[in-house]
C-alpha cells in the first residue's frame, strides 16, 4: 500500500458544471482545489460545440494539463472533471475517470468518489451476461447496470442501477442532454451545489471549490438523492426511500479542506472542537508547549492549546515544495521523505515537555519518525494526542485502509503503541467526543456519521468484502475502551 506523510487516502473529487460558456476553465479551477482527494490521475469531459471530448493523464493536474490547448479544445457549456487516487482497480489510464462511453445513441461521462462493496459479484454477473469492461475499476458498473436495464427513459435507467450498487458512493454523469449527481443511501461521501451569478449549477466534493470558482452554495445533496441538471433548470428526486445519513467522519478528520463546509459544519471548526474536547479527556498536566502535525492536525492542535491553557507552537515546519512520498519504493526512503517534509525546530521544543497532536495514527510508521524528529531536536518529553480514536477496523466505503493489517491500532494495544511509537504517554479522544465534537445536527446513528473505522459498526452491509473481514476479525481480538497509555 502506498504510504504518504499521512498514509491514509480518498478516493477521488469530482467536479461538474452545466450552462456557463467556461466550463472547462472552471471545472479546471475546481478540480485544482480538490487536488488533496486525488493525486494519481485527473481528466475533464465536456461537451462541446463539436461533441463530446476528453482529456485524462495520469499525476496532478497541473501535469495532465500542461499545454493551454488541452484545455481549450474542450470548451463549451458544460463540463465534468475527476482527480483520482484509486482503492479499487489500479493505476492504469483505462481506469482515469471520468470514463467516457459512446453508445449509437449517445454519449456518457461518468465519474465516481467512493467505493462499491458489490462491485465484484455484480462485475461477474455482468461479464457472465456478455458485458465487456474497458477497466479494472468499480466505476465502469453502474454504466453496465444502466445499458441494461429495461427501464424506459434515462432517468429510470440510472434510478434502477443506483438501487443495483451498494456501498459508498458519489456519482456524477455528464450526456449530451444533462448533468447527473447521485449520492449513496448513507451520504458517506460529501457532495454540494452551487450557482454561479450566471445561472449556471455546478456540483462537487466539497464547498471550498463552489467558493474557488465563484459559485454560491445552495445545498448538499441528500442521501439516496438524484440532482438532474438540464436547460430546463434543476431537478431533484429519491432514487430510494432507505436512507439514513453516516458521513465519513475522516472528512471531518483529515480528509476535506478546513475551508469547506459538510452538511453545515465548518471543517476547521470541527477540527478545533475535537482538539479541545482531546484536552479535557487526555489532559497533558506537564506539558509546556502544543504542537501540530502540519497541516491536518493544526486545527485540533489549536483547540487543544486554547482548553489546556498552553501556549501553542509551531514546533514542527512541513516544506510544500517536495514531492510526494507514498511514490517512495522502500521503506527507507519513504523514512527519509518524512524527513524531507517535515522539520522541527530546535530553538521552540528543546528542553520542552511537547505535546505533540496529531489527527490519527494509522501505521504508525510517520509518527514514529516525527517523534525522532522531536527528540533530536532536544524535546524533554513527548506526549501524544491524536483527535481521533485508535483507527481499528477497515473501510470498505472509499478509503484505501481495506485490511486491519495495515492499522496500527487493530494490532496493538494502545500501551504498546506507545513504547513502539517511543512517546512518554499516549491518548486517543473517544467516539462520544468525537460525535459531540464534530456537532452535526442528525438524529442518526452516531450523530449522522459513519464511525465504523472505530467501533467495527458498519452502516451497510459488507457484501463482497464480509467473508475475509470475518475471518480477519476473528484473529484480532480488540479493545474498544481502551484509549489512553
Amino acid at each position: 500500500m502506498p504510504n504518504e506523510v499521512k498514509s491514509l487516502n480518498e478516493e477521488c473529487g469530482v467536479f461538474g458544471i452545466w450552462g456557463s460558456e467556461d466550463a472547462a476553465e472552471l471545472t479546471y479551477l475546481g478540480l485544482h482545489t480538490l487536488q488533496h482527494r486525488g493525486q494519481e490521475g485527473a481528466g475533464i469531459v465536456s461537451l462541446t460545440p463539436m461533441g463530446v471530448r476528453r482529456h485524462r493523464g495520469l499525476g496532478l493536474l497541473s501535469e495532465v494539463f500542461a499545454q493551454p490547448d488541452q484545455l481549450r479544445e474542450l470548451y463549451g457549456r458544460a463540463s465534468l472533471g475527476h482527480v483520482r487516487y484509486a482503492t479499487a482497480g489500479g493505476r492504469i489510464l483505462e481506469n482515469i475517470q471520468p470514463l467516457l462511453f459512446r453508445f449509437s445513441d449517445q454519449s456518457i461521462a461518468l465519474a465516481h468518489n467512493g467505493n462499491l462493496t458489490n462491485a465484484q459479484s455484480l462485475r461477474r454477473q455482468l461479464e457472465a451476461q456478455g458485458a465487456i469492461f474497458q477497466s479494472t475499476s468499480d466505476t465502469e458498473v453502474l454504466m453496465h447496470l444502466i445499458r441494461r436495464s429495461d427501464k424506459i427513459g434515462f432517468d429510470a435507467q440510472l434510478d434502477q442501477a443506483l438501487n443495483t450498487v451498494q456501498g459508498g458512493f458519489a456519482f456524477m454523469l455528464l450526456t449530451e442532454h444533462a448533468l447527473y449527481a447521485a449520492s449513496d443511501p448513507n451520504g458517506f461521501r460529501p457532495l454540494v451545489i452551487g450557482r454561479l451569478a450566471n445561472g449556471a449549477v455546478v456540483i462537487c466534493s466539497e464547498t471550498a471549490a463552489l467558493t474557488a470558482v465563484g459559485a454560491q452554495f445552495v445545498r448538499d445533496v441528500q442521501p439516496g438523492e438524484v440532482i438532474r441538471v438540464d436547460n430546463t433548470g434543476m431537478h431533484s428526486h429519491a432514487y430510494t426511500k432507505r436512507t439514513q445519513l453516516a458521513v465519513c467522519a475522516m472528512e471531518f478528520i483529515y480528509f476535506a479542506r478546513p475551508d469547506s463546509m459538510i452538511h453545515g459544519v465548518n471543517v476547521h471548526q470541527a477540527r478545533v472542537r475535537l482538539g479541545e474536547q482531546l484536552a479535557r479527556e487526555q489532559p497533558t498536566p506537564d506539558g509546556d508547549i502544543v504542537c501540530g502535525v502540519p497541516n491536518s492536525s493544526l486545527s485540533a492542535a489549536i483547540g487543544y492549546a486554547r482548553e489546556s491553557g498552553l501556549p501553542y507552537e509551531m514546533g514542527l515546519v512541513k516544506s510544500q515544495y517536495i514531492a510526494r512520498t507514498f511514490i517512495q519504493p522502500t521503506q527507507a526512503l519513504r523514512e527519509k521523505s518524512v524527513r524531507m517534509k517535515l522539520s522541527a525546530i530546535p530553538e521552540v521544543v528543546a528542553g520542552k515537555n511537547v505535546v505533540l497532536v496529531d489527527d490519527s495514527i494509522v501505521r504508525g510508521t510517520t509518527a514514529i519518525q516525527i517523534v525522532k524528529l522531536l527528540r533530536a531536536a532536544g524535546a524533554k518529553s513527548v506526549h501524544l494526542r491524536i483527535s481521533s480514536p485508535p483507527l481499528r477496523f477497515p473501510c470498505f466505503y472509499g478509503i484505501d485502509i481495506q485490511t486491519m493489517d495495515q492499522l496500527m491500532a487493530a494490532q496493538y494495544t494502545v500501551s504498546e503503541m506507545r513504547d513502539r511509537l517511543d512517546v512518554d504517554t499516549l491518548g486517543f479522544l473517544s467516539v462520544t467526543g468525537l460525535e459531540e465534537g464534530i456537532g452535526l445536527r442528525s438524529d442518526a446513528p452516531h450523530h449522522g456519521l459513519c464511525t465504523a473505522y472505530f467501533t467495527g459498526d458498519y452502516p451497510t452491509e459488507l457484501g463482497d468484502y464480509e467473508t475475509s473481514y470475518q475471518a480477519e476479525l476473528a484473529l484480532r481480538p480488540i479493545n474498544l475502551e481502551e484509549v489512553s497509555a
